[in-house]
């Protein structure tokens, strides 16, 4: 499989990181009012991530949809688990009805969220 056209270089996925940091703040959160140490990155496991994929194809076909796409959102918990302390920083992605910018959410398929965060923060 050759290399997907939509790659950015190393070089520019830093800038893109830093310009991000320069501007949040991962330690002390404000989210929330409080204090909650805060993450600048969320892993998902591969197969975790082409299952996902799959099941969104898979649910889009059958309901017409021929081009569905992801978004993925910037979050912050509520409560949970330890590792989903109040106001921690997550990602989730949700599926689309098409794969342009303004598509509409398609909430009839739900969303993935439980990647892993590590501690402390580990810049691109």
């Amino acid at each position: 499989m050759s290399k997907p056209s939509d790659c950015i270089s190393v070089l520019e996925a830093k800038q893109l990181q830093a310009n991000w940091m320069a501007t949040h703040e991962p330690n002390p959160s404000t989210l929330g009012g409080g204090a909650t140490e805060q993450v600048c990155a969320v892993t998902f496991n591969i197969s975790q991530l082409q299952e996902y994929l799959e099941y969104i194809k898979e649910q889009s076909t059958k309901e017409g949809i021929v081009n569905p796409g992801v978004r993925v959102y910037f979050a912050a918990y509520n409560s949970g688990t330890e590792a989903e302390v109040a106001g921690s920083t997550t990602v989730f992605f949700c599926p689309t009805e098409n794969d342009g910018g303004d598509s509409a959410n398609n909430y009839n398929i739900d969303a993935l969220n439980r990647g892993q965060n590590g501690w402390p923060p580990n810049a691109y």
